[in-house]
């Protein structure tokens, strides 16, 4: 089973290193079995117990009231399973991260916190943090953010008719933006009405605590199946129009503080709370990038590594005087190569985010490392940049961004239901209290 915290084998220290009466004690509370198997996989009480550990002292750290040890441990196994269901699914489907891309993104942590990556790992590991734990965790999240680009975002179309329909419609009148804070009780998709009424039963449950004035980030821990349950559920502040138009319709009927009923999706049942409002201001201007690309695609006939020797060769030729553009007409595998990889003028929003980041790090006529994208791999060159300031153009880009976050949201909580329903799982948790 793969480690799924960088403080597993720490707390598992912990954990068996308290002192206990006896030895017939220690045994017992030390014995090990398993309360979920997920596809060719299992999770142990261990695991659970350890995760719980880490759990409870983040929420500790941040000051949220603990809810009970029961719903904790719930949601807590629940969390789990999703992750080994997407962790399986991306294995089966080939959706690897291998060790350079991981020391990279490490690399980027680490410059985040103005450190080395000698001096980052020597933080974590004084901290008690076992750093090859950490790497595999940090891998872990890029598989899910990874899947979640592939299978989700690149999947995403809107049309030049959607914005027109949206700027017709809707515009952008309203710029006040509204922080949210929310509880999803995720429905399996061919869920029984027995199941439904079971599920509804548990949010009026929740709702009722809420609207009684308990605090609502314990409550997102104990009942919420969102991947933001132990950040307290919160969505952080967002332009009613990009959110999804059933919560759009609600919170615009709530005042700050204000909580909704118990709402009802294809995804299950929701309880949405208006932690705050605010006018919210349009930029002055939009940064544009001129940039081209070679893309190499990865599939079944070329794998990852053949993609990556195919790139360095060709950086290495770009490097030695070789043109880019020329580069591109030969080898590139998309639509721009027959314009030399030419991408036109990106606003910000316009391409996936690992091929966005790679390009805003990049100055005038640097070329990049390979960047691997859900379409495959890439050299990315930046021509120029500007900045402007055209009303049409911003209104576009921010209706398309704003169509973008509506459906996406919406789109992701449907794909994680439909993985959980065609992942074979069994819960042995109630069993072995």
């Amino acid at each position: 089973m793969r480690a799924l915290s960088p403080f597993l084998s720490l707390l598992a220290l912990c954990l068996s290193s308290l002192a206990l009466p006896t030895a017939a004690h220690a045994a017992a509370q030390e014995a090990d079995y398993i309360v979920a198997v997920v596809g060719d996989g299992v999770i142990t009480r261990n695991e659970l117990r350890s995760r719980l550990e880490m759990v409870l002292k983040q929420l500790t750290k941040q000051g949220t009231p603990l809810p009970p040890q029961e719903d904790l441990e719930r949601q807590m196994l629940e969390r789990m399973l999703m992750e080994e269901a997407q962790f399986a699914y991306a294995k089966e489907s080939g959706l690897r991260i291998d060790d350079a891309q991981l020391d990279q993104a490490i690399g980027r942590i680490a410059a985040n916190n103005q450190m080395n990556l000698a001096q980052f790992r020597s933080t974590l590991e004084k901290d008690g943090v076992n750093y090859r734990e950490f790497r595999e965790e940090i891998r872990g999240e890029m598989i899910m953010a990874r899947l979640r680009e592939r299978e989700v975002e690149s999947r995403l179309v809107i049309s030049e008719s959607e914005i027109d329909n949206y700027l017709a419609n809707q515009g952008a009148q309203n710029n006040d933006e509204y922080r949210l804070a929310h509880i999803l009780l995720r429905a399996p998709e061919s869920a029984s009405p027995e199941q439904l009424q079971k599920l509804r039963q548990r949010g009026e449950q929740a709702l009722a605590k809420a609207r009684a004035g308990e605090n609502f980030a314990e409550l997102t821990a104990a009942y919420s199946d969102a991947q933001d349950a132990l950040q307290g559920g919160d969505i952080g502040w967002r332009h009613l129009n990009s959110l999804p138009t059933l919560y759009a319709e609600t919170v615009a009927r709530l005042q700050s503080g204000q909580i909704s009923d118990l709402l009802r999706s294809s995804a299950g049942f929701h309880i949405i709370k208006l932690v705050d409002k605010r006018g919210g201001n349009q930029p002055a201007s939009v940064r544009q990038t001129h940039a081209r690309h070679i893309l190499v695609r990865t599939n079944e006939v070329t794998s990852e590594a053949e993609a990556r020797h195919r790139l360095n060769t060709v950086r290495e030729r770009i490097a030695n005087g070789m043109d880019f553009a020329e580069q591109a007409r030969i080898f590139s595998q998309d639509g721009s190569a027959a314009k030399g990889g030419d991408l036109g003028w990106l606003n910000p929003g316009d391409t996936v985010p690992d091929f966005e980041r790679a390009m805003d790090a990049l100055q005038a006529n640097e070329v990049s490392d390979i960047v691997q994208s859900p379409f495959g791999m890439h050299l990315i060159q930046v021509l120029e940049r500007r900045d402007r300031d055209v009303t049409d153009e911003r209104q576009r880009m921010n209706a398309r961004q704003a169509i973008r976050e509506r459906k996406l949201e919406v789109a992701y909580q449907d794909w994680l239901r439909q993985l959980r329903d065609r992942t074979y799982i069994e819960n042995r948790l109630e069993k072995n209290p």
